[in-house]
């Protein structure tokens, strides 16, 4: 019996809810769970009609010029770096984001990541449950109020930031491609937002243009007092610089919930007493998830429908 349901890619595994979702509606194929990819592409080349990914996954190119009928990808997530969105445009390909569904997750973790960090939360906790605190004192922390955010990107996630920070009585300043109609300071470039920043938050996409933008120039005027927050991508700072400014105190700490090689988080950072580490969980909320895999659907089955997705980039 010929399978009617459109036939959809799959490039890497999948929430369950959304794949389970997926499967109700569309023929999916599951291409990390093919032996001989390639063998696959060339049997199915022409039956694909759509592609679900994740952003920190993406599609190659490579992939895309081997399927002239996919003109839809559908992406669980906002991040687009690692789809090339030119071709995608000249080839009539729809690319679809769940916008605005995690914002609000994603500016929360940043400022817990800020908060945690000044109130060195962490070791507090550790020393409490230890024991230690029968028989030794509290070191001080430092408060947060008061203190120099910096903002790398202003888009919806970083405006969310700025709005969190400000509530809690931080002078917000930001770098961002263009100026934006808000009351903070807008610096040119992202060393001289360095300079001015306690905390410097990195809320910007993982394009080319910010590959390893944040190197050792960046670190050194962040200086010893300073804190960087990383909830955008791991590839936006160069790593080995960062753990160089860890060891040597060139900066006070860093916060990461973003790693260049996920999921693996290199050694020297997990031996290190000034980071707080997270695994990549900044929209992760049964909330939030739940409406980025209605979205995932939803865009499909408009696309199927009527020729047109709903958020597109």
């Amino acid at each position: 019996m010929t399978n009617t349901k459109p036939a959809v890619l799959i490039i890497q595994p999948l929430m369950p809810q959304l794949d389970s979702k997926l499967t109700q509606h569309f023929h999916c194929h599951r291409l990390y769970e093919q032996q001989d990819a390639a063998l696959f592409i060339q049997q199915h080349d022409k039956a694909i009609k759509a592609i679900v990914t994740r952003g920190d996954v993406g599609v190659e190119t490579v992939l895309l010029e081997q399927l002239p009928e996919c003109k839809a990808i559908a992406v669980f997530g906002v991040g687009t770096d690692r789809i090339d969105l030119q071709y995608a445009a000249a080839h009539d390909i729809q690319v679809s984001i769940t916008r605005d569904i995690l914002t609000d997750d994603v500016a929360d973790l940043a400022l817990t990541l800020t908060l945690a960090f000044s109130r060195n939360l962490v070791a507090y906790h550790q020393f409490a449950k230890s024991g230690a605190w029968e028989n030794n004192g509290v070191e001080l922390s430092s408060r947060a109020s008061g203190k120099r955010i910096g903002i790398a990107g202003l888009g919806a996630i970083g405006l969310a930031i700025a709005r969190r920070a400000e509530a809690f009585g931080m002078e917000v300043a930001y770098t961002a491609r263009s100026a934006k109609d808000v009351s903070y300071k807008r610096y040119d470039t992202i060393e001289q937002l360095a300079a001015f920043s306690d905390f410097l938050v990195l809320a910007l996409p993982g394009s080319k243009e910010n590959f390893q933008l944040v190197n050792a120039k960046v670190l050194a005027a962040l200086g010893k007092q300073g804190v960087v927050i990383n909830i955008a991508r791991g590839t936006v700072i160069h790593e080995p610089d960062l753990i160089a400014a860890l060891q040597q105190g060139t900066i006070k700490g860093a916060a990461l919930d973003v790693y260049p090689d996920e999921p693996k988080i290199h050694p020297a950072l997990r031996e290190l007493d000034n980071v707080l580490l997270t695994p990549h969980i900044a929209s992760a909320t049964h909330e939030t998830r739940a409406q980025m895999t209605n979205n995932v659907l939803e865009n499909l089955l408009a696309y199927f429908a009527d020729g047109k997705i709903l958020t597109s980039v």
